[in-house]
């Protein structure tokens, strides 16, 4: 039975991508700056999402059913609380993306969400983490992308 759910998140992934993919290759050619630009970032996502979900249906394979402890650990706790709670951050999250930009609802929205998954105790990986991926992800769009962000 484990081996079923693990084989099948890989799976639907690699149909997502594939499906992903085509869509974006779809698209109309911008008419302003590069005309490719705007499907550069969503095919990046969709090939690194392809690669990753291939490598684990390989992993997949070689695991047995005893070496899947962690899908057994999540399946035995309280998984509800934790789904409800990010969900309700990712929510609020895009309830205040407009209103405080990109960068800054970013930074919130890393920063609850990674003091809720690693506690407190873990507050410099937090806020390094936090501040990494925020300013990374901001400068990536802004100023290699020219893609203009609230």
């Amino acid at each position: 039975m484990m081996q079923t759910i693990r084989y099948t998140l890989p799976i639907l992934f690699i149909v997502a991508s594939v499906i992903y993919g085509v869509m974006i290759i779809q698209l109309p050619s911008a008419t302003l700056g590069n005309p490719n630009g705007p499907m550069l970032f969503p095919l990046f996502v969709c090939i690194g999402v392809l690669i990753f979900s291939i490598i684990d249906l390989v992993n997949v394979r070689k695991e047995s059913d005893n070496d899947n402890e962690d899908l057994k650990m999540m399946a035995q706790r309280n998984s509800f609380k934790l789904i409800v709670t990010i969900i309700g951050i990712c929510l609020i999250y895009t309830f205040i993306f407009e209103r405080l930009g990109y960068l800054f609802a970013t930074i919130l929205f890393m920063a609850a969400l990674m003091f809720y998954l690693n506690g407190i105790k873990k507050w410099g990986l937090n806020l390094i983490v936090t501040l990494v991926v925020s300013f990374s992800t901001w400068y990536g769009f802004t100023q290699l992308l020219q893609i203009s962000l609230p």
